[in-house]
C-alpha cells in the first residue's frame, strides 16, 4: 500500500536528527513512535490543507521506516483514511510523523525520552 521509497519534509528530518543527537534513538525509531503517538493524540491528516513538501534526503524503504510495526502502520492508515488515494498516503504518514515529533522533539536524554512515551 505505501510506496517502497519513503521520505518525511527536511523540517521533519531535522527534528528527528536532533532527537538521535540527543538521545541516540534512530530518526526510523523515533519516526514509528511519533506516528503512533499522532494517530493517539487523534491528530487527523487534511490533504486540502497540507503545504509540506516531502523534500527531506533521508529517503529510506518502507522496511527500514516502519520494520515490525509495517502492517499495523498500513492497516491504521487504510482505517483512518479509507477514500485517500494510495500516493496519497506517504502524506498522511509523513504528516503523523511530523505531528508526534513535536512532543519527542525536546528531549535532551534517554531517561527523558522514555519517561515521556510511557
Amino acid at each position: 500500500m505505501l510506496p517502497n521509497r519513503m521520505q518525511l519534509s527536511r523540517q521533519t528530518e531535522e527534528q528527528l536528527k536532533k532527537l538521535k543527537g540527543y538521545t541516540g534513538i534512530t530518526p526510523n525509531v523515533a519516526a514509528r513512535l511519533a506516528f503512533f503517538r499522532s494517530v493517539e493524540s487523534e491528530f487527523r491528516y487534511s490533504p486540502e490543507r497540507d503545504t509540506k513538501k516531502l523534500d527531506g534526503v533521508l529517503v529510506l524503504d518502507k522496511i527500514t521506516w516502519l520494520g515490525e510495526t509495517l502492517q499495523p502502520t498500513e492497516l491504521v492508515l487504510k482505517m483512518l483514511y479509507p477514500q485517500i488515494e494510495p500516493k496519497m498516503l506517504i502524506k498522511a504518514w509523513a504528516a503523523h510523523v511530523d505531528d508526534g515529533i513535536s512532543s519527542l522533539r525536546n528531549h535532551r536524554n534517554i531517561n527523558n525520552f522514555m519517561n515521556s512515551i510511557k
